[in-house]
């Protein structure tokens, strides 16, 4: 049975969002960790793009594919962009051994599926797309596009 594995980085939407503390619409922002340590910032639409494009791609078969964004941004870097796009942002930080508490006392596979994630968000989750890319040109949307669209949409609904 022909596969190809998309293994997708943190998408922008959930975690670029008030739903996990990065909220822009209240001018604050949670980061785990020391928020030194970049991430492959991903859109969604973007995942579903490449899914789209690897099922018609031969050259895709049987293969794993990274899939993040164009850039790889620590999160004080992300919190920049918003703030060049005019969103001024509070930064509270979750300290590494609160994110490890909070792997450890999870009770539930879901709580523990979050707390892991939080943690390898606190690491780093860089990504090389060069060799997707290579496999499946596409552009990319990059945070500072996403940046604007939700701060031109909360405007609008203001």
């Amino acid at each position: 049975m022909d596969y190809t594995i998309l293994q997708a980085n943190y998408f922008m939407e959930i975690w670029l969002s008030p739903a996990l503390g990065f909220d822009f619409q209240n001018g604050r922002a949670t980061i785990y960790g020391d928020g030194e340590r970049p991430l492959a910032w991903v859109s969604y639409r973007d995942v579903a793009a490449f899914a789209v494009d690897a099922a018609r791609c031969d050259a895709a078969r049987n293969k794993l594919l990274l899939v993040g964004g164009p850039e790889n941004l620590s999160p004080h870097e992300v919190v920049r962009v918003f703030e060049n796009a005019g969103r001024s942002l509070a930064v509270e930080h979750v300290p590494k051994q609160a994110l490890l508490d909070r792997y450890a006392e999870a009770k539930d596979p879901l709580g523990k599926s979050f707390a892991a994630l939080m943690l390898e968000y606190a690491d780093g989750c860089p990504m090389d797309m060069t060799e997707t890319l290579r496999l499946i040109p596409r552009p990319l949307t990059k945070v500072e596009e996403y940046a604007a669209a939700v701060i031109r949409r909360q405007s609008q609904v203001a």
